[in-house]
């Protein structure tokens, strides 16, 4: 074989894997820009994920509580059919019309009319921890009918809201931040979403004297009202890590050196 040819199988093979580490690099970057679109569809859709969590588990113990009521209800016609037919004879008229009024406070109970399944803004007047759990609800129910940005906007907030719950179940109800964060849950946030959904469709993307449309006046409210809720929780948070700091350093100072009896 003459050194010609040799230089051209050679040269060949040398361009074969140069293709095959350009294909190579291409790969890698597609699995990257793979890689990065699921982690950012993971951080998007996990608190989507997580408040449908928190409302299923809502609506269980709802149908939970509707059970036991039945339960006590039935226990409670039972107890006094025995009671009563220890007193006196109530014979089979008497039994049947026992087992009667059981079904019919079973039933009046069981298929009564559940609360509105629509989206509703929490009351004013509920405990902090309660407030927050409507408020959940409330922002998973609207969260269909806002645009995508909105949507985003929502998810943040709902994510913040399981520390939230946590901390303000510990403060009272008139302290001046959980008066700030109530007023945000009860009244402002959903004051917002409620008056953008009574927008006209048509009239969504007309703007204002500053430029700004009726959706983006809705995303710059609701992340003023993430940031501001953040902020709440942030202030309660750092009361309770002062004082736990505070009743350390009083340990410490009180009990942490050796002491000698005079």
């Amino acid at each position: 074989m003459s050194v010609n040819s040799l230089n051209a199988i050679v040269e060949r093979a040398r361009a074969g894997m140069d293709m095959a580490i350009a294909s190579s690099a291409r790969v890698d970057q597609s699995v990257s820009k793979a890689d990065r679109v699921m982690r950012q569809l993971d951080v998007r859709d996990g608190p989507a994920r997580e408040a449908a969590r928190r409302e299923r588990q809502r609506l269980n113990a709802s149908l939970w509580n509707r059970a036991v009521r039945v339960g006590v209800a039935i226990g409670v016609v039972s107890i006094l059919t025995i009671i009563v037919g220890l007193i006196i004879p109530i014979g089979m008229f008497g039994f049947l019309a026992a087992v009667g009024l059981a079904i019919g406070i079973a039933a009046l109970l069981a298929f009564m009319p559940a609360p509105a399944s629509g989206a509703k803004a929490p009351s004013a007047d509920l405990a902090n921890g309660e407030m927050v759990q409507r408020f959940d609800s409330y922002i998973y129910r609207s969260r269909a009918a806002l645009p995508a940005p909105a949507q985003s906007e929502l998810d943040a907030i709902s994510a913040a809201l399981p520390s939230l719950r946590q901390t303000l179940e510990r403060v009272d109800a008139l302290d001046p931040n959980a008066q700030d964060a109530r007023r945000l849950m009860s009244l402002h946030l959903p004051g917002l979403i409620d008056r953008y959904r009574q927008v006209p469709l048509a009239f969504r993307d007309e703007r204002d004297g500053d430029g700004i449309s009726v959706d983006e006046r809705l995303v710059e409210g609701l992340a003023a009202g993430r940031a501001a809720l953040g902020e709440i929780s942030e202030k309660l948070a750092r009361a309770d890590v002062n004082a736990f700091e505070t009743q350390g350093r009083f340990i410490q100072s009180r009990y942490g050196e050796e002491r000698i009896d005079g």
